[in-house]
């Protein structure tokens, strides 16, 4: 008799270089726990960065811009991703990085224009009338279809039953809304709401009646409706200014062959016109004047913001003066350097002094050894690697010599290596053996400064 066991459905997550980043690592008074949350040290960065959110989330920091300044890996990224984590997931973060502007299809404005409307949130509250409430009977009903014998049959209407807590109702439905039910994958024991105006449907989860029940996939579980099945709600909607940009640009051709054929050859990446974007301002100051909406100023954040050139330096002060502007944050490891598109202004950072201006600046400092080995500890947890306390402070000291990124890079290699020569964890001697078959950046530019002769130039 075969048994097998049954593996689970659920997917495995990837892990990326800062998977392991939960949050900033703060206290109730907002200083820095000295390991929390992924990160480790770079106190007071972590706890400027703190202010900062705080500030994000008052709406007292439109239109500003944080620089995050330091040496190649001291966290920068990780701190702007710990500041996503921190403001949670309704309010935008846009990242970027500076050499995405260039591109042969859409100008270089347009691109960091596209940024920051993409990191502008706008909640729009709505009442509705609805019917909700748990699926309980969901019959199609199909009729011979019109065009004749041979055809199949076609549905006419659907009867659906949704019972609340406070009673059930039967509807019939057209046969519109059986696509949208059949397209939201809904099914008798789900949790709906069918909006009476438009007939859109939403499927909000499974019923937690049905939480008992052995299921693969992990399903999210919802309560049971109170009060009647028809109702009035009031729907809260998150969308960016680029989604509405977007939506609006798209042109609402007809069905004809010209129309089609049109849409087909225009360019993949089509610009928004700044009347388009005007426009669009306007309706959006409509909407919050009469309380309908509220602006949400997210994050935008660039990375390498040295590779921008001084044309984009220049926009950037337009659009930070903007009324609809977010939070944006740069983030360097350049120190003094020649500003992009220029030939002799050599700046710090490699931005021009009158936009350093507008910045605040938190610094990253490079971290000691045993901060090394605490975040090398981290990341071995998030990635499933056992090392033995010898094997972590070799990395660690290799880590001081060289840099973290390249310490961090050795711990997969060693915990194969230890797999092959059949050591639970990773010890010492696998790290080293791993240790003489790479080189780090420093090792590998002096054996190019020893034997430059043997190398074309």
């Amino acid at each position: 008799m075969k048994i097998e066991e049954v593996k689970s459905t659920s997917k495995t997550q990837r892990i990326a270089s800062h998977s392991h980043i939960k949050g900033l690592g703060l206290d109730e008074a907002g200083l820095a726990k000295p390991v929390a949350a992924g990160l480790v040290g770079q106190e007071k960065a972590r706890e400027a960065a703190g202010i900062i959110v705080e500030l994000i989330k008052s709406r007292k920091m439109a239109g500003r811009a944080v620089l995050l300044a330091g040496p190649p890996g001291t966290g920068k990224t990780a701190l702007a991703l710990a500041v996503a984590h921190e403001l949670g997931p309704k309010v935008p973060f846009c990242p970027m990085v500076g050499s995405e502007v260039y591109s042969t299809e859409v100008k270089k404005t347009e691109v960091l224009m596209e940024n920051f409307r993409r990191a502008i949130g706008l909640r729009i509250k709505e009442t509705k009338e609805v019917y909700e409430g748990e699926v309980i009977e969901l019959t199609p009903h199909e009729t011979e279809n019109p065009t004749g014998a041979g055809y199949g049959k076609t549905v006419s209407h659907v009867v659906i039953g949704l019972k609340t807590a406070k009673g059930t109702k039967q509807l019939k439905l057209d046969p519109s809304i059986y696509e949208s039910l059949v397209k939201e994958k809904v099914e008798i024991g789900d949790v709906i709401y069918i909006e009476a105006n438009s007939g859109a449907v939403k499927r909000q989860g499974r019923c937690d009646v049905f939480a008992t029940e052995f299921d693969l996939e992990a399903e999210e579980y919802v309560p049971l409706p109170k009060g009647d099945v028809h109702k009035k709600k009031e729907v809260i909607q998150d969308v960016t200014l680029h989604d509405l940009d977007v939506a609006n640009a798209r042109p609402h051709g007809g069905q004809d062959v010209l129309s089609i054929m049109g849409q087909l050859m225009k360019p993949k990446k089509t610009e928004i016109t700044d009347k388009l974007r005007r426009e669009i301002n306007k309706v959006v100051n409509k909407y919050i004047d009469q309380g309908i909406a509220e602006l949400v100023p997210g994050v935008l954040f660039i990375d390498e913001v040295h590779m921008l050139d001084i044309e984009c330096f220049t926009y950037l002060h337009r659009a930070l003066e903007s009324s609809l502007s977010p939070i944006v944050v740069f983030a360097t490891n350049r120190g003094r350097c020649l500003i992009r598109g220029t030939n002799d202004i050599i700046s710090p950072h490699g931005m021009p002094l009158d936009l350093l201006d507008r910045v605040m600046i938190i610094r990253t400092f490079p971290y000691l050894k045993q901060e090394m080995i605490q975040i090398l500890r981290i990341r071995a947890q998030t990635e499933g690697i056992h090392c033995d306390d010898e094997s972590l402070e070799y990395l660690g000291e290799i880590g001081s010599q060289t840099t973290l990124r390249y310490a961090v890079q050795l711990l997969t290699p060693s915990d194969l290596l230890s797999r092959i020569n059949g050591h639970e964890k990773i010890q010492k001697s696998d790290a080293e053996e791993i240790n003489k078959l790479f080189y780090d950046a420093k090792s590998s530019a002096k054996i190019l400064a020893a034997q430059n002769d043997k190398y074309m130039k």
